[in-house]
């Protein structure tokens, strides 16, 4: 993808999240949005170099945009796992310097590596040499006792000038000591300021901002204020619609109305059908469709209907029309 078109893409992205923004989420969420961009969830440098883990990398044509988020610290081990991505198809290789789980922490990557703005320097430059797509970078504000505003302009002055050419900033501080990663989402306060400082400091980078962000009337909010990118998580997963379903026309300018919610189920139905075809299972794909009608009469019996049902034996694409059908049931009831 041209770099002016993926810049574009990204003034809206679906933050990586491990356990949810899988293929199949991905391909739900492109169901409602064309132009957002989306992220995998965090891959690990190891496990596709050292563990040969290549069927981490695979995603649908229909998913594009698409960046590959990885962890991990060892620049060449960075290096050959951003140049595997390329080769299969990613449009932007992302570094994850924001995690901050236990598990990532004894890897020696996610938000501990704020402590070490010249290995992810290293590892930046290292990427950068090693692909021709995008190289960017997501952060937190700092960690534990750091004072975000002193280590966070140290921090991106130090991989953009390894030739990271996009930033996403959670707007929060990472506790990796005291504080659980579901914690970590909630307690540290947010400090959007400070993220608007940092694009008024360095004018030339591309800055998207991360945390707290629920509606899209909040997104513009951002980018009106001059921010370049708004990443939304847990809202566009649990509100996939309301979050997605406007972005092309309100964010993008495209002359394109929203797709209706049932117009966004029926579109998996293939997908689904060639999921079950393949091995797959349909609960492993209408999980990530449950919150598609959040706040609409009938949300209920959607959600019953598939986790009731998406793990029996025999299941296809029908489960889904069988959803629809007793929701609308129960509006024309109601």
């Amino acid at each position: 993808m041209p770099s002016d078109a993926l810049r574009s893409a990204a003034r809206l992205s679906v933050a990586p999240m491990m356990e949810w923004t899988d293929r199949h989420c991905r391909v739900f969420h492109r169901q409602l949005s064309r132009e957002a961009l989306l992220y995998t969830e965090m891959v690990t440098a190891p496990a596709l170099v050292r563990g040969g883990a290549l069927h981490l990398l695979d995603h649908d044509a229909a998913e594009h945009p698409l960046a590959l988020q990885l962890g991990g610290s060892d620049p060449e081990e960075l290096a050959e796992a951003a140049r595997l991505g390329e080769e299969a198809g990613y449009d932007e290789i992302n570094l994850n310097c924001g995690c901050p789980s236990d598990r990532v922490q004894s890897g020696t990557f996610g938000a501990v590596l704020m402590r070490d703005p010249a290995l992810v320097a290293r590892g930046v430059a290292a990427m950068r040499r090693a692909v021709s797509v995008p190289v960017t970078v997501k952060c937190r504000i700092g960690v534990d006792d750091q004072e975000p505003a002193e280590v966070l302009p140290a921090f991106l002055e130090a991989v953009a000038e390894a030739g990271a050419t996009r930033l996403i900033v959670h707007a929060r501080k990472a506790w990796l000591q005291g504080l659980s990663p579901k914690e970590n989402r909630d307690i540290p306060p947010l400090d959007y300021e400070l993220v608007m400082e940092m694009k008024r400091r360095f004018p030339e980078l591309h800055l998207s901002i991360n945390g707290g962000i629920t509606s899209l009337e909040q997104a513009r909010g951002f980018l009106e204020a001059g921010l370049d990118g708004v990443m939304v998580g847990r809202a566009a997963y649990h509100q996939p619609w309301d979050v997605l379903a406007g972005a092309d026309a309100e964010i993008y300018g495209a002359d394109r109305a929203p797709v209706a919610p049932e117009e966004a189920a029926r579109g998996m139905l293939d997908y689904i059908d060639a999921h079950v075809a393949s091995g797959g299972k349909v609960h492993q794909v209408t999980r990530h469709m449950l919150g598609l009608f959040a706040g609409r009469p009938g949300a209920r019996i959607w959600r019953r209907v598939l986790s009731e049902n998406a793990t029996k034996p025999g299941m296809d694409s029908g489960l889904v029309l069988r959803a629809l059908d007793e929701m609308t049931a129960a509006r024309a009831a109601a």
